[in-house]
């Protein structure tokens, strides 16, 4: 969801908080794949067969390479939010959050805004 469709189907609010939790789910991804790779490492070093540890090599090279696309995500997902987040203030009277959707250009990265409270106009870009 981009921003301009997020500001206007859900509000600013709610689409900084659900950019925040699915970059956190990210968070957990890295997590369960750490805990893969270093379980199929062990794993790898226990078996005696070659096959085995060809396998395992290869589960532990799976789970890392999971893990590191989940935290580049993660990553990405917050500082993205907080990039936004920080052009959310209204230049005017300083209201956080309180903006509603005037314009967008054809990707939706840039938005005109209005500030709910005083009305005073500007732009965010993602």
């Amino acid at each position: 969801m981009t921003l301009a469709q997020g500001i206007r189907t859900v509000g600013f609010r709610k689409w900084y908080e659900r950019r925040l939790l699915r970059g956190h789910a990210h968070l957990v991804l890295v997590l369960l794949g750490t805990l893969g790779a270093m379980a199929a490492l062990e794993a790898a070093t226990r078996f005696a067969t070659p096959a085995e540890r060809i396998l395992d090599w290869g589960v532990v090279i799976a789970c890392a390479g999971f893990s590191l696309w989940a935290l580049r995500r993660y990553l990405f997902l917050l500082t993205h939010a907080e990039g936004v987040a920080h052009q959310a203030n209204c230049p005017h009277c300083q209201a956080y959050g309180r903006l509603e959707l005037v314009q967008a250009n054809a990707a939706g990265d840039e938005v005109g805004v209005r500030c709910k409270q005083c009305g005073h106009h500007w732009l965010i870009v993602s």
